[in-house]
């Protein structure tokens, strides 16, 4: 475990300005903060709650898909499914383990998230109810997380930085594989384009809300902005992401479910309908359509996988054993 962790205010000579100002100056400077660098508490305490809840939203957004591997339409949609499964799994792990480097342990984090202390994103507390959903978690929900997590690849947190480089070029796959599925659907039967039409219907508004709330009722994001931990706001990410759906829609013959769309000629950006505030925040509390579910499969993963760590911690301290006899 790295000591950064253990580095406060308190302890930096000159006090809390003079960090504030110091750090400042680098993260102007565009260096990247590593691990045992000086950092205000508050720059790594957002850092944490913003990395558990990516890696948390990773592995609990597994539930959606992982309903529907065993009725795939095909064995070709089937490892689809499989391997991007595993792909999502192995995304959850980078980021825990680059969020331990700033001194929270992995069984911290993972405690937060099944006592409902921690958050995941709010898209994964949604029914996936056929195939088509799986289409469209992949080709918007994923489209979505490409938006947000891009720019991390520029992230202030040289850990968190270098973990999305890997993360986004396979999401970028998991996106093309989503559009494919719903090429496919809309080249199919009346029924198959029905289908996928109300698959996005459903959806469209729970990816919306994927952003996070507009950037005046969002307390993190001016200085998340500041700290260069992001670089894009909640709604300029939102405008970013609905620019390169429309064209694609429009391609394939879905209609997009907002009757308030429509370009602005004068802002070069996309009017769109108002979002579900009071959803949103429901499903954030814990009152969405499948949150009990989710946090109930994971509860039960964790219980039911306890022997593994168990096993796994018995034979390193049998090798470690050996090794020092």
């Amino acid at each position: 475990m790295y000591s950064q962790g253990l580095m406060g205010v308190e302890e930096t000579p000159g006090g809390e300005q003079d960090l504030l100002d110091r750090f400042q100056a680098r993260i102007d400077a565009g260096e990247k903060i590593e691990p045992n660098d000086e950092m205000p508490e508050a720059y790594r305490k957002t850092l944490i709650r913003q990395m558990s809840q990516h890696a948390h939203s990773e592995i609990v957004g597994v539930y959606p898909e992982a309903n529907w591997v065993t009725r795939a339409p095909s064995l070709r949609r089937k490892l689809q499914a499989m391997a991007k499964i595993q792909d999502e799994f192995g995304h959850g792990l980078y980021i825990y383990s680059a969020a331990e480097t700033l001194g929270v342990s992995r069984e911290e984090m993972i405690g937060q998230l099944l006592s409902g202390k921690a958050k995941y994103s709010s898209v994964f507390n949604y029914p996936t109810l056929n195939w088509a959903d799986l289409a469209v978690i992949g080709w918007l929900g994923d489209g979505a997380a490409i938006m947000n997590q891009i720019p991390l690849c520029r992230c202030s947190y040289g850990p968190y930085a270098r973990s999305m480089v890997l993360v986004c070029k396979e999401e970028s796959f998991h996106q093309r594989q989503g559009f494919e599925a719903m090429v496919a659907l809309m080249d199919g039967s009346p029924e198959q384009k029905a289908m996928g039409q109300d698959a996005v219907n459903r959806w469209w508004w729970p990816i919306m809300m994927m952003f996070g709330p507009h950037d005046a009722d969002s307390p993190n994001t001016e200085m998340g902005v500041k700290w260069k931990i992001k670089n894009f706001t909640n709604d300029e990410l939102r405008q970013k992401f609905i620019k390169a759906t429309v064209p694609q829609a429009k391609l394939i013959g879905i209609e997009i479910p907002d009757p308030d769309l429509r370009f602005n000629e004068e802002t070069g950006d996309w009017d769109h309908g108002e979002i579900d505030w009071d959803e949103f925040w429901s499903v954030v509390k814990g009152e969405g359509p499948c949150n009990h579910d989710r946090i109930t499969a994971r509860r039960k993963a964790h219980a039911e996988g306890a022997w593994v760590l168990k096993a796994a911690e018995a034979y390193a301290a049998k090798q470690a054993a050996r090794d020092a006899a």
